[in-house]
Order: structure tokens, then C-alpha cells, then sequence
């Protein structure tokens, strides 16, 4: 299957098929698509996969970026797998409703970028997750149609500094947010088939280290209904992201935790989309006289 990614080369920016010798460049023949949100608004990737049939490698150094820019809405779904309830220790069932919170999209850096840990606070830790990019809009989405309405899955991690989402009684904003902490990519999978999400298994390993593994079909929301839930209350759109939770096994939970320290690698694997690797390192500050 073809992939498709967001990336910068020789100081431009550009979408393009994925290929095991480098990026073949498509934003240049679609000017009407110049990003792959427009794409995906356009329902284009047959236009993209034809374009790039016989066509040469473009670029072979480049930067990968995440892959829907700017995107109106990035969405997240917080403790949707039965161990990680558990880790909560606070003898609830599975809840009546999804938590949800919000994202923004400069929190997030490209595959094979660094996630950044600052330096108010070195509790940064890793989430690997999929990601659902939508790709028809609508609003009371019923969760029997809610596959029609994904255009693409990417993966993610949603790195998270954990001592600031205790700052405050009734929200995990603040510490889900700090720029360049999270990683989305690294590439575009067109969504063909209910077998890529249901049958899907989440792999997350720290230094080769398995630290998470589950199915996403023992999700308490199942994606068909995170899309149902979300699209009640707010009009999706092409190209918003929901990035549909994480399995037990993240770096808070162990005793004593293990943070993330720069040097680690972090891999989040799915088969059949792929792997989100990154780095990790410390924010460089500007010096100021």
C-alpha cells in the first residue's frame, strides 16, 4: 500500500509518496493541493498513487514533518484500554463516557525528530497510539458509518509531561501541550479496510525495550464510537486527527518511573502502517546577554 508524507527538503516543503529509496514529490503537480490536508479534503490519494506511478525518486535527504498541517483539530482519548484503567487504582469499571482532551499542533515534531523535554520539568514520557485523519466531515456521525468518514491512519506519540497535568483538578491540558513534546507520522496509510484497525496491534518499545503492547479491539471506545461520540458535539472536518489512546506500560507507571532522558529512542509500531521512531533531547535555550 502507498504512503504518503509531509516533509521539507532543500528548504521547501513538500507531500509525496513514500518509497524505500527516498520521497517522490507530488505537492508540485497538484498546485490546486498544496498540503495533504487539501488532498484529503479532495478524497485525492487515487490522484496521488497515480501520479506517482514511474515516476523517479525526488529526494533522498529530507525532514520528515507531521503529516497533515495545521490541522483544525487534534483530538485524544485518554485511558481507553482496560489495564490502563486499572493503573488508576481507583476501583472504577469502565466509565460511562470517553475523556477527551486537546492537543495543538505545534506540541508535535515529525519521525525521527527529537521530542523535546524542557527544562522546567523532566517527567517526559512516551504514549504510542494510532491515529485516525478524517477524511469526509460530518456531524452525528452514527458508529455504523464512522469508518466511512477516515480518510488515512498515521501513528503517535503523545508525549506528555506528567507533573504538569497535575497542576490543575478537572484538566490534563497543560501538560499534554508543550511544544515539539509529541510525535505524529511518520507517513499518511489510506484507510481501505476494517481490518487495519480491528485486527491492529500497538507496539511500543524505549531502547529496543518492549514497554507496551496491546489490540486496539480491546478498546473500551472503539474508534467507530470515539468518531460517533466527538462528531455529536463538534463538526469534524478533513484532515482533524483523533488520536484514539494508549495501552498500559507508559514510563509514569513504573516504580520507580521511567522518564524519558536524552539519548532514548522510542518506537511506535503497528503493522501495516508502520513505525513512528524518535529521539529524545533536551530543549536548547536561547542565551540572552
Amino acid at each position: 500500500m502507498m504512503r504518503f508524507a509531509t516533509y521539507t527538503a532543500a528548504g521547501k516543503t513538500f507531500y509525496g509518496a513514500v518509497t524505500d529509496a527516498g520521497m517522490i514529490a507530488l505537492s508540485p503537480l497538484f498546485p490546486d493541493w498544496p498540503s495533504l490536508r487539501e488532498v484529503i479534503a479532495a478524497d485525492g490519494f487515487a490522484a496521488l498513487e497515480n501520479a506517482a506511478q514511474g515516476r523517479e525518486v525526488s529526494h533522498t535527504d529530507f525532514t520528515y514533518q507531521i503529516p497533515v498541517p495545521n490541522p483544525e483539530k487534534i483530538l485524544c482519548v485518554g485511558v481507553n484500554f482496560p489495564d490502563r484503567n486499572a493503573e488508576y487504582k481507583d476501583g472504577s469499571n469502565q466509565p460511562k463516557h470517553m475523556s477527551l482532551f486537546p492537543r495543538f499542533a505545534r506540541s508535535f515534531t515529525g519521525a525521527e525528530q527529537p521530542l523535546v523535554r524542557p527544562p522546567e520539568n523532566h517527567t517526559l514520557d512516551y504514549e504510542g497510539e494510532v491515529a485516525i485523519v478524517i477524511g469526509k466531515g460530518g456531524r452525528r456521525i452514527k458508529a455504523e458509518d464512522a469508518y466511512d468518514h477516515i480518510a488515512a491512519l498515521t501513528l503517535c506519540n503523545e508525549g506528555t509531561i506528567r507533573d504538569w497535568v497535575r497542576h490543575a483538578k478537572f484538566n490534563v491540558t497543560q501538560g499534554k501541550n508543550w511544544d515539539n513534546s509529541g510525535a505524529i507520522g511518520p507517513w499518511l496509510v489510506p484507510f481501505t479496510d476494517a481490518s487495519q484497525l480491528d485486527d491492529a496491534r500497538i507496539q511500543t518499545r524505549v531502547n529496543g525495550e518492549l514497554r507496551q503492547d496491546d489490540v486496539l479491539s480491546r478498546m473500551m471506545f472503539p474508534i467507530r464510537e470515539e468518531i460517533a461520540y466527538i462528531s455529536t458535539f463538534t463538526t469534524l472536518v478533513p484532515g482533524d486527527i483523533i488520536i484514539t489512546g494508549t495501552p498500559t506500560g507508559a514510563g509514569a507507571r513504573f516504580d520507580p518511573p521511567k522518564y524519558l532522558v536524552p539519548g532514548d529512542v522510542v518506537e511506535v509500531e503497528v503493522e501495516g502502517i508502520g513505525t513512528l521512531r524518535n529521539t529524545i533531547a533536551d530543549e536548547i535555550l536561547e542565551q540572552t546577554t
